[in-house]
């Protein structure tokens, strides 16, 4: 069936840079051994294979690497970039590279976004000075504003985990799921 073909993948020693592998058949076009400790596809570990291709000059990440670890698109970070909320350290061929407090910011950005915040808002936030009373003030009703989103996320949290045991039908008539999910306090005896 498989006759003439080889049954274990080329090893490095096996790789030209002529498209051709060391026994004839057609190849990836690689090129060589390249230096003491690399292989054809770049450097290894002893025993483990290729080394991260993500890290990137002196402890750069590229855009492939810090979108994983972000769990951003490649896109998004293009984005980010334009709207000048984070900064490529350079290039590496054509793949931006970045630092990796990049990933820091991105925290930052994805935790202030999830919370409502827009771009421009985070552009102005990142960019903060004491100095600057304005953003100061929008900053506190920011925060007041998110106050009260985490007050009616409680309360619905609280609602839906007393209809998880309640037994009233239905469940949004029970007067309990009614009081927990528009806090109203309990009714007084006159």
């Amino acid at each position: 069936m498989n006759e003439g073909l080889p049954t274990e993948a080329p090893t490095d020693e096996r790789l030209r840079g002529d498209g051709l592998r060391g026994d004839g058949l057609p190849g990836r076009g690689l090129v060589g051994e390249g230096l003491p400790g690399q292989g054809a596809l770049g450097p290894r570990l002893p025993g483990r294979g290729l080394l991260n291709p993500g890290l990137v000059g002196e402890g750069l990440l590229d855009i492939a690497e810090v979108a994983e670890r972000s769990g951003l698109a490649p896109s998004a970070l293009r984005f980010y970039e334009k709207k000048g909320l984070i900064a490529p350290a350079g290039r590496n061929g054509l793949r931006r590279t970045y630092r990796p407090d990049v990933l820091e910011r991105l925290a930052l950005i994805t935790c202030a976004r999830s919370a409502g915040f827009s771009v421009a808002e985070v552009s102005r936030f990142v960019a903060a000075r004491p100095s600057d009373a304005y953003l100061r003030v929008r900053m506190g009703a920011k925060a007041d504003d998110l106050d009260e989103q985490i007050g009616r996320l409680t309360r619905l949290r609280d609602s839906l985990r007393h209809a998880a045991v309640c037994e009233h039908e239905p469940i949004v008539d029970c007067p309990d799921f009614k009081r927990a999910v528009g806090n109203v306090p309990p009714a007084t005896a006159p």
